[in-house]
């Protein structure tokens, strides 16, 4: 194997798949980068079990292949070496099937490779016919839900997001036990299958990091176990979480006891001012209380003191209310939703309040109050 390669192309694709790089290492070859080189151009390889991401690097003015091959390499070293070399281009060269040499016009690496046989067998199998999803519709989808996920491994289930696809729309879920996130998507055209499945929220928001501005489409390619999703020029594997996900649909109420009509940003910054006064045991609980159309934010701590802010509201009706909740969990919620103003809902003061953009359902935030009493 032999090539010569444009540095800052090696090193960007470099970056992709070593977020897969394993550091358990209970399979050696696992914590290196598969190179494989053919006529086509360059594929990198990197695995932990959980996920597998593979990036092809096109064989055209930016890299020349003067041999075939295919080598692993230990991923730290290779990444630090490409990314600390100060040359345009860098020369790669495998002797003797296992010593590698990475040089520049005054610089040369001896690193020592292992072979391509130890490297687990991994099917990055695609489907006929894959779903489709703009790039950007997706990253907006993970920012607006996997914040929600619950990080209590003994509930496997909900440390992911739930996808159920049936038709033309997408339903994503995902909830910590405390909290809802709720988002529904149109795809550009129906699927035959429908689905239903929990992929870990850690996986998904690392292949979420690997999209750029554009407007290209991702493709969706689902199996038993497996998710693969195909964009740009990377294949990114994540596993499928066993277990079925909670019914999250008996959480949204059906009626409401009072809707207010709040400007998204300053009940930001007035949660964000009055949590100051709260502490993390006390699970930065804040209190809110209506009065005509004057909403009140308040938080006290024996240790620490008390605080109380007022803001103007419109109501749907002359009820007025008093709840509290995590100060936390509803600044997340607000932070993204991408509308200027926010309907909040009320059904009682021990049931769940649900936030969303005003006119737009597509969105949903649940946060369940807490009891102060």
């Amino acid at each position: 194997m032999k090539i010569k390669i444009k540095k800052d192309l090696l090193l960007e694709n470099l970056n992709k798949v070593s977020k897969a790089i394993s550091t358990k290492n209970l399979v050696p070859a696992l914590a290196g980068i598969k190179f494989d080189l053919n006529s086509d151009g360059l594929t990198l390889t990197a695995s932990d079990n959980d996920i597998t991401i593979q990036s092809f690097i096109k064989n055209d003015d930016n890299m020349t292949i003067e041999e075939e091959g295919s080598i692993i390499i230990q991923g730290r070293y290779i990444l630090d070496i490409v990314r600390k070399l100060p040359d345009n281009m860098i020369n790669l060269e495998v002797f003797d099937e296992l010593k590698v040499i990475i040089s520049t016009e005054n610089s040369e690496y001896n690193l020592n490779g292992i072979n391509k046989s130890e490297y687990p067998n991994i099917n990055l199998e695609e489907n006929k016919n894959p779903i489709l999803i703009n790039s950007q519709v997706f990253k907006e989808l993970v920012n607006q839900t996997a914040f929600a996920a619950s990080n209590d491994e003994s509930r496997p289930p909900l440390t992911g997001l739930n996808f159920k696809i049936v038709g033309d729309i997408l339903e994503c879920n995902c909830t910590d036990s405390y909290r809802l996130a709720r988002k529904v998507l149109k795809l550009a055209k129906s699927i035959e299958n429908d689905y239903n499945i929990v992929i870990p929220s850690k996986n998904i928001v690392e292949f979420s990091r690997l999209l750029t501005d554009d407007d290209k489409d991702i493709e969706l390619h689902i199996f038993n176990n497996k998710i693969l999703f195909k964009y740009d020029n990377i294949l990114f594997q994540s596993r499928l979480i066993n277990g079925n996900f909670p019914n999250t649909a008996n959480l949204l109420p059906k009626e409401s006891f009072l809707k207010l009509t709040v400007n998204v940003d300053n009940l930001y910054d007035v949660i964000d001012r009055v949590s100051i006064l709260t502490s993390d045991k006390e699970k930065n609980v804040v209190t809110l209380e209506t009065s005509g159309n004057t909403l009140t934010m308040k938080s006290s701590s024996a240790e620490i003191g008390r605080v109380e802010e007022n803001m103007q509201i419109k109501k749907d009706k002359e009820e007025d209310i008093k709840i509290s909740f995590s100060a936390r969990y509803v600044m997340e919620a607000l932070k993204v939703l991408d509308e200027k103003e926010c309907e909040i809902s009320f059904v009682g003061e021990v049931n769940p309040i649900i936030f969303k953009g005003l006119g737009n359902d597509e969105l949903i935030q649940l946060v369940l109050p807490i009891r102060t009493y």
